[in-house]
């Protein structure tokens, strides 16, 4: 099957997301589509599977226009997409999640799961994707849960598949695999439009490539005849240094020193299991591990925001274990939070106020009590513009900010005070290239001015590229360490660490 998108056109309001977008989906083709957070990548395959109407333009399957009213119409057509966050129900088996909402059934309207159970064994078998269908997907890990996404949308017959960000939160062991069953996938026939801000994935596995910048088609190529630095110029539109320049340097006095933590969940499962780690002025170390394996945990034990069941959180010498988030705050540690928008800023307070949010009471915006705007405003307007967070004003309310800006809020409010200790969760998750690489920079700086910084990421090729030292947690404990500083730690050993096996 193939999908023509023609001349498509969407509006929302004054702000036009896509602009005569052209683009052709072929059927045994992976096609690679990269963008700025902002972009129009995703508006593009909304409309695509029905959720959006294009305000112009059509849509062509083999040559025959589709006016989709739905997303339904979308999936009967044979167009299915694999979200970037998981669609499952945790406490379901397989076969039920795959079932959902087009159940089987047989005589007397009952449900036919063994009918379901045969058919999500044939399609594994088919595409490399076995998977037990009677396993709960709370008990898979997250590389198998994928596979079960992909077989829901195969078992409604899909011909076209849509992948967002699909190797998010895999290991690199896990994404080489993943990449195996899209190659099957491909060579079956299947069109399939894999959306990432991996650059060196695309180049790995897609067989032709287009970039969206403003809305619009700026570049396509064939991967053979594409460099990282030629696709990262074409989504920001300017160069971009993909390369850090990071210089070594010799470890300072203790920062924080973390002995024997132990962190529960909030069902009380052990989330962090007896551990200690330390961190040293001036160096950036990194907490690597498959999402779930209790790094966040420990990062709120760390910044106060989760109490710790025992141990020990020492800060310059100082037992910080019970002080409250706001004297750890107040006392020079800075937190990049992992949601930006559950736990960073407030959508609907202006950017002035958020940058303020942690510190309205401090001397510098309050007087007798009452938090100054005029000063909070003009220090805001002074931080936006030497963190290059691009917004017309500082009154613009925060959720109006692409996400990549949103997370440049966040760094300049936390980084433009006193600090000692950097505790970066995610910090670039979801953005693009561009943005990362001010972000990196920025700690990078903050490193070489004597901070000690913590970065969690489940992205392993930042990590790599930032740290000093890398620690690996699995199943809420440190499994091993990988000093970064003479040479840089080889990716498959720390994949198989992640993995909880040894390199």
């Amino acid at each position: 099957m193939q999908v023509e998108l023609r001349g498509l056109t969407k509006r929302f309001g004054p702000v036009v997301a896509n602009r005569a977008v052209d683009l052709v989906l072929k059927p045994g083709e992976v096609l690679g589509l990269l963008g700025e957070n902002g972009a129009g990548k995703s508006t593009l395959m909304n409309m695509l599977c029905g959720l959006y109407t294009p305000d112009e333009g059509e849509i062509l399957i083999d040559g025959q226009p589709v006016h989709f009213k739905g997303p339904g119409e979308a999936i009967a057509a044979g167009i299915g997409m694999v979200h970037q966050h998981f669609m499952l129900v945790p406490v379901f088996s397989v076969v039920e999640n795959v079932v959902l909402g087009i159940e089987p059934t047989k005589r007397l309207d009952f449900l036919d799961l063994a009918k379901a159970r045969e058919q999500v064994r044939e399609i594994g078998r088919q595409y490399g994707l076995e998977v037990d269908p009677d396993a709960l997907i709370e008990s898979l890990p997250v590389g198998v849960q994928q596979r079960v996404e992909i077989i829901k949308v195969l078992f409604r017959s899909a011909d076209v598949l849509i992948l967002d960000e699909p190797t998010a939160v895999l290991t690199p062991q896990e994404v080489q695999e993943f990449f195996e069953i899209v190659r099957s996938l491909r060579d079956d026939g299947k069109a399939i439009v894999f959306i990432t801000h991996k650059l060196n994935e695309i180049l790995e596995i897609a067989d032709r490539i287009s970039v969206l910048r403003n809305g619009e088609i700026v570049g396509e190529g064939d991967p053979a005849d594409l460099t990282k630095e030629t696709l990262a110029e074409m989504m920001v539109g300017r160069p971009v240094s993909l390369s850090l320049g990071k210089t070594a340097r010799a470890p300072g006095e203790t920062i924080l020193d973390v002995r024997n933590l132990v962190v529960l969940r909030d069902d009380d499962r052990m989330a962090v299991d007896n551990i200690s780690l330390s961190i040293h002025s001036g160096e950036i170390v990194g907490l690597a591990g498959v999402q779930g394996n209790g790094q966040s945990a420990l990062i709120e034990a760390i910044t106060g925001l989760r109490q710790a069941a025992s141990g020990t959180v020492t800060y310059l010498g100082e037992d910080i274990t019970g002080v409250s988030v706001r004297k750890r705050h107040r006392m020079g540690i800075a937190h990049i939070p992992e949601d930006r928008l559950r736990s960073g800023l407030i959508a609907d307070f202006t950017i002035a106020e958020n940058m303020v949010l942690d510190t309205y009471y401090d001397d510098r915006f309050a007087q007798a009590g009452q938090v100054v705007w005029t000063r909070a405003e003009r220090w805001a307007a002074k931080a936006a513009s030497e963190f290059d967070i691009r917004t017309p004003s500082v009154f613009l309310k925060a959720g109006n900010l692409s996400g990549g800006n949103q997370q440049k809020l966040i760094v300049a409010r936390e980084l433009s005070r006193e600090t000692k200790l950097v505790v970066a969760a995610q910090p670039t998750r979801g953005l693009d290239v561009g943005s990362i690489e001010y972000i990196h920079r920025r700690l990078l700086a903050a490193r070489d001015e004597g901070d000690g910084i913590l970065i969690m990421s489940s992205e392993l090729d930042e990590i790599l590229a930032l740290s000093d030292r890398i620690l690996v947690m699995f199943k809420g404990r440190i499994v091993a360490e990988f000093d970064a500083r003479e040479a840089p730690p080889d990716k498959s050993a720390v994949g198989l660490s992640m993995a909880g096996m040894a390199a």
